[in-house]
């Protein structure tokens, strides 16, 4: 058999649905677009919007913080009814998770499935950043209790692939994963695998990051930057912020993947 068989007869994967949310960017759309058109998504924030987040006064007067960071609009807006979730749970729901949640099935719409209905096996492969939102209160969530339990689903990492499989009827695998910066890449490597190896037929892949709140300094070394900008400086940080327990900056991105030839005889 010549490379050109080899090749022919090694089955491949077909992106067929995407679906994110960015800074200054709501939809994949506007996201290319800033790309195309240059567009800074780092915002600047004045004083009184980071004293409004809950940052004290004597930090902002430190030259080692930046004022600056990127930032996710509408993190508090979420459609509870439409995925069956009553207020006071969507409440306390982490909104790393919610959005995923969205993204997940707005990627699966993009791609032309309605999971409700769709026969074919779907999996997901995700992960989450450092929840932030909602620490668990000993004196507030009774242990053993029912909210206790309810607000241990909606913020912990480990349920994130399963919540989006319960709610949006996903038949197929289901895991979580955490590798820290490589976590969406490592998501979409085993999506692949899984397809490859008939585990399912469509495989959700990605990742989420939010932190709460969004509006804060980010801190620096001014010996150690020497004279980098503030935008450089950003970008370091940004990929060093697993290790500094905030997740990249609220990249999400989910790929809805499926089998290439299966995915020729859908659209026939």
């Amino acid at each position: 058999m010549n490379m050109l068989e080899t090749n022919n007869s090694i089955e491949k994967i077909a992106i067929i649905g995407m679906a994110g949310r960015f800074p200054k960017a709501k939809n994949l759309e506007e996201f290319w677009q800033n790309l195309r058109d240059g567009v800074e998504s780092i915002s600047n924030f004045t004083d009184e919007e980071i004293i409004a987040s809950g940052i004290k006064l004597a930090t902002l007067n430190n030259s080692n913080y930046v004022k600056a960071g990127a930032v996710l609009e509408d993190i508090d807006s979420f459609d509870a009814s439409f995925f069956d979730i009553n207020p006071k749970e969507a409440e306390i729901t982490d909104p790393q998770h919610r959005l995923f949640l969205e993204c997940a099935w707005e990627a699966l719409e993009d791609a032309g499935y309605d999971s409700q209905r769709c026969e074919s096996r779907i999996g997901i492969y995700a992960g989450a950043s450092l929840n932030n939102y909602h620490f668990f209160d000993l004196n507030r969530d009774r242990v053993g209790s029912a909210q206790s339990y309810q607000t241990l689903i909606g913020n912990d990492k480990d349920f994130l692939a399963t919540r989006v499989s319960y709610k949006l009827n996903l038949t197929g695998p289901s895991l979580t994963v955490q590798t820290a910066c490589s976590t969406s890449l490592v998501a979409t490597n085993l999506a692949c695998q899984s397809l490859l190896n008939y585990q399912c037929d469509i495989a959700l892949a990605g990742g989420v990051s939010i932190r709460i709140p969004q509006k804060q300094v980010i801190y620096t070394k001014k010996a150690e930057l020497y004279r980098l900008t503030v935008i450089v400086v950003l970008l370091m940080l940004m990929l060093e912020e697993r290790r500094l327990g905030m997740g990249w900056e609220l990249l999400f991105l989910n790929v809805c993947q499926k089998r290439s030839q299966m995915a020729i005889e859908y659209m026939l």
